[in-house]
């Protein structure tokens, strides 16, 4: 958890500077999950980089708690919810193992572009199915490095080596929503734009 904290202070900056890759399958996830999220709701997110996402749906929702391991990621992302005029949001720096909220907080979870950044996938799973509604949704883009070919995934264990690239864990599409079936949700829908990662929202089973 230190490397991983360490590793994402020392990349906040870089991140926090680099265009989005694809442009149009982030909005595409935007305009799903918005189809999802309601005025009255209370959502968190965590994971959550610079902030960009909370603050897009923070206008459309009750309320944000949006949480990240770095805390150069929550400087930023406080400067970038001022500077948009967003008042109903709360950054805070911490993981879903550090922070402690009541069971059945939350009408929905973000984990976007983060399952796969943590050792226990299975774990955190069951964390957002605690801290989620009845009938709340998970809502998660995962990359899914077991499907990456074998030179990338190489490439990947290399730059591991060098400090070059965060700690990740490798599963296919099926062992993601077998994970999530397993431990208390129903998916309700499914999106890939490419064959490397997955969008899902996932409900809560009561």
């Amino acid at each position: 958890m230190k490397d991983s904290k360490k590793f994402w202070d020392k990349s906040a900056e870089k991140y926090i500077r680099s265009p989005i890759k694809d442009e149009a399958t982030y909005k595409k996830k935007l305009t799903i999950s918005q189809e999802y999220l309601k005025s009255d709701w209370t959502i968190f997110e965590f994971g959550c980089g610079s902030g960009a996402t909370a603050i897009y749906h923070a206008p459309y929702v009750k309320h944000v708690v949006a949480t990240d391991i770095s805390d150069k990621m929550i400087e930023a992302a406080q400067r970038k919810s001022l500077e948009a005029n967003v008042d109903n949001i709360i950054f805070q720096q911490g993981t879903l193992d550090s922070l402690t909220f009541q069971d059945g907080s939350f009408d929905a979870v973000l984990g976007l572009n983060v399952l796969h950044l943590l050792e226990d996938v299975d774990d955190a799973i069951v964390k957002v199915h605690r801290l989620l509604k009845n009938d709340g949704v998970f809502i998660s883009s995962t990359s899914l490095i077991a499907e990456l070919n074998v030179a990338f995934r190489w490439l990947i264990s290399g730059m591991q080596l060098l400090g070059f690239a965060p700690y990740v864990s490798s599963f296919t599409k099926k062992q993601l929503i077998a994970k999530l079936l397993k431990l208390g949700f129903s998916i309700e829908r499914e999106w890939q734009a490419n064959n490397e990662s997955i969008f899902i929202v996932a409900r809560k089973r009561r």
